[in-house]
Parts: C-alpha cells; sequence; structure tokens
C-alpha cells in the first residue's frame, strides 16, 4: 500500500501534506511505496525455521580494534563481526577524515558516491596514513556493490559506504534518497553483514534540525549509531553513541581539527580555554562522561533587551532545559529576567547534554548578572530540580577526590551548595 513519507524526518501519512505535522518543514512529502518481496512472486512463503537457543554459539567476544582509541572508546573497544554503524554527523565536521584515520590499519573497502578515489588518496595522503590496505569503488548500486563484494570475499574486514543517501536499489522506482531506497539499501547491507561475519560503516546525512536523515527504522536496522559533533569553523570535534547494541552509549571521544590532522585528545581539560581570564559570565562544568570526567567552560551573558519580548538564546545545551533554570531562579532567587535577553554557550562548538551542568549554568548566570566572577579554576556538578534544590550526581565523589590532578582549587557539588538559594557561596 503506497503512503506519503516526509524525506526530512520520517514522519508518515496515507495522504500528502504540504507541511509536515511532526517536524514543520514545507513540500517533504514523497510518495513512499514497499519494494516487493525479494525473490519470486509467484512462490508461495515458506513456514519459519525456528532454532533452540541453546544450540546457538554464542557472538565472538574478541573486537576489531581500530587505530584511533578515542573512536574505539566510543564503540565498547572496537568492532563486533556482523556489526553495521551508522556515523552521522554535519557537512564538513569530519567523519570521512575521521573513518580514514580510524581504519588505516584494517583492510577496507571504500564504496562513496559523493567523492572520487582521487579525492579520498589525496585526503588520505594530506593527513599522512597509509592506504595500501584499502580498495575503492564509487559504484551506487547495491545489488551491484555486493556482488562485487561477494567475489573479494576474503581480501576485506571493514565496509564503508559514504553516504547512505547516495545508494538505490533496482527493484525500488524512487528516486535516489528517498525514503524508500535508503530503507532497502540499508536493509540489504544489514542483511550481507550479518550472513558474512562482516563490519559496515554507514555514513548519513542530517537533516536541518540536526537529526539524521531517513526514516527513523534506519537506525533501528543498524547496530550501532555514532554522532560527530562540532562546529565547522570550531577545531574540537566529539564523538557520541547515541546507540550501542555492544556497548556503552555514555562514552564520547574527543579529537581536535588540526591543518593537516584529526588528532586525539586524551585529557579532561582538552575543552577548556587554558588563557581565559577570570571574567564575569564564565563557568567550569565538571560531568562525567561513561568512564572519563570531562570539563566543559559554560559563558552566560545577560543584557537588557531592545525587544518586547526578551530572546533567549543557547548553544550547546537544550533550549527548554535554559528555561526551566531560568524560572527556577525567579522562584528561588527572586531574580526576574523578564526584562533581559541571557545569551549561554558552551565553548568549542560541543554540548553539554548532562543535567549534572546546570549548577555550572546557573552559577555562570548570576556572575553576569552581579557582574562578578566566580573564582578561578573552580568547577561545578549538580542537577537543579523545580524545587531549587541541587542534587548528586553518579561520579561525583570520583570527580571530587580527583580534582587536584586535574589541576582545579575547588568542585562545587550538592554538599555543598544544597539548594540555589544559596548560590552566593560560590562567590567567596
Amino acid at each position: 500500500m503506497a503512503q506519503y513519507v516526509c524525506n526530512e524526518c520520517g514522519y508518515g501519512s496515507a495522504s500528502w501534506y504540504g507541511k509536515c505535522p511532526s517536524c514543520g518543514n514545507w513540500n517533504t512529502f514523497v510518495k513512499f511505496q514497499e519494494s516487493k518481496k525479494r525473490g519470486k512472486s509467484s512462490e508461495l512463503s515458506k513456514p519459519a525455521e525456528f532454532t533452540p537457543l541453546s544450540s546457538l554459539g554464542s557472538l565472538s567476544k574478541s573486537r576489531i580494534a581500530t587505530d584511533v582509541h578515542e573512536f574505539d572508546r566510543v564503540v565498547g573497544g572496537g568492532f563486533i563481526s556482523g556489526e553495521v554503524v551508522l556515523l552521522s554527523g554535519e557537512p564538513g565536521v569530519g567523519k570521512s577524515t575521521l573513518l580514514l584515520k580510524a581504519l588505516s590499519k584494517l583492510r577496507t573497502m571504500y564504496i562513496s558516491g559523493e567523492e572520487s578515489g582521487q579525492q579520498i588518496k589525496q585526503r588520505a595522503e594530506r593527513i599522512n596514513i597509509h592506504f595500501k590496505n584499502f580498495l575503492f569503488s564509487n559504484e551506487i548500486c547495491i545489488e551491484s556493490v555486493l556482488a562485487g563484494l561477494n567475489e573479494k570475499n576474503d581480501s576485506y574486514d571493514v565496509i564503508v559506504f559514504d553516504s547512505i543517501q547516495t545508494l538505490y536499489s533496482e527493484e525500488v522506482e524512487s528516486p535516489v534518497g528517498s525514503v524508500a531506497q535508503i530503507k532497502e539499501a540499508t536493509s540489504r547491507i544489514a542483511d550481507y553483514i550479518k550472513s558474512n561475519h562482516k563490519v559496515a560503516i554507514i555514513i548519513g546525512h542530517v537533516t536541518k534540525g540536526g537529526d539524521i536523515a531517513g526514516p527513523k527504522t534506519l537506525e533501528h536496522i543498524v547496530d550501532c549509531v555514532l554522532y560527530l559533533e562540532g562546529e565547522r569553523f570550531s577545531s574540537f570535534r566529539v564523538l557520541r553513541a547515541q546507540k550501542n547494541r555492544f556497548g556503552s552509549v555514555d562514552e564520547v571521544g574527543i579529537f581536535e581539527m588540526v591543518e593537516n590532522d584529526l588528532k586525539e585528545m586524551g585529557t579532561p581539560t582538552a575543552l577548556l580555554n587554558q588563557q581565559a581570564l577570570s571574567v564575569p559570565g564564565r563557568s567550569i562544568a565538571g560531568l562525567i562522561e561513561g568512564s572519563r570526567i570531562l570539563f566543559y567552560e559554560i559563558q552566560s551573558l545577560v543584557v537588557p533587551t531592545a525587544f518586547p519580548i526578551p530572546r533567549r538564546v543557547v548553544t550547546g545545551i537544550d533550549f527548554n532545559r535554559l528555561q526551566l533554570l531560568l524560572a527556577v531562579m525567579k522562584k528561588y532567587l527572586k531574580i526576574s529576567l523578564d526584562t533581559n535577553d541571557v545569551y549561554v554557550n558552551v565553548v568549542g562548538g560541543v554540548s553539554a547534554k548532562s543535567p549534572a551542568a546546570d549548577l555550572a549554568i546557573v552559577a555562570s548566570i548570576v556572575s553576569s548578572i552581579k557582574n562578578r566572577a566566580l573564582p578561578e579554576k573552580t568547577a561545578y556538578i549538580g542537577e537543579i530540580g523545580l524545587l531549587g534544590e541541587v542534587r548528586s550526581m553518579q561520579g561525583e565523589e570520583k570527580l571530587i577526590k580527583t580534582e587536584k590532578r586535574f589541576g582545579m582549587k575547588k568542585i562545587y557539588s550538592s554538599k555543598d551548595i544544597r539548594n540555589i538559594s544559596n548560590i552566593s557561596l560560590l562567590f567567596n
């Protein structure tokens, strides 16, 4: 049965819409026709075979490690045979560069419908990696790609598809890049990888809102979803796992884009501006990301508004989270910002997604309002509730015990500030 699907968010409907009810984009609905069953349509479906779980073997515990420790940290220590990984991120953020660096020592088949082999080679030479183990193809028909992979089944370990939006299937009548083509190509790749015990890395585009383009079922087909974030004009990149069947989703990898390379950043204070002075509106958030500790620099600016409705502009934190914190400040600190614009930014073009950054955000806002700098080399960790209480976070003790090793004089937590009504203690 035919239906209409939004190309931006994957929302489906039985009728066409000019504006998508889900994401609000215009003219994104396309007709989606499910592809026919593979094989001869005249054949009757055979009964499914069921196998006792006790008779099945276990997945191999050995992992295929890459040449990049920060990448292995996020995927769980390396790839598992039969794993399908979806890597997404903004255009130009460094997805292809990261993969070339990570797979430099693995036998890799690189299928690209966006760049020529000469362009891939030029990038590899620029970042000074060996590409003797790389085989390249610019074929974008998925049937031809899989047939070629079958012929060279013993000559590779990892397959890269750059990108999934450029592949198409001859059995689907929809245009290249449509929801039907993306879904069909991904399903065929997953079937092939799991039956041949290889590893596939699929590069996916993102929508205007930053979500992975294509239907949401795309994320359910794959085993691991990675997102490389960072502003194009910032040197920092953070790799996160939004889904991982064979590892944790709490780990993050940090990289720095230098002139000719993508450099691993393993220090907890890598995202901090070491030359920053003690100025009003600046605070440091100490967060636990998986098994590691990271420090983020939060900057806030509060100024009188020139508009009837004051502006709230955020970068790197959730907008609704800021609205909640401002409401709590208004009630328990008696600070009304109804006539002020509030700007909050996480330095480096990265995101502080944990609610443990709440205390640092409030501290930076209050610092900007009072025009009074917070103490130097001081970090803050704690989630703020609707009642104004500061809650303890998992891993808080680990962070506090090692504060001196990270060059911090003091780390404030829920033990020091139990309620934001005592926020003045932070300025002592």
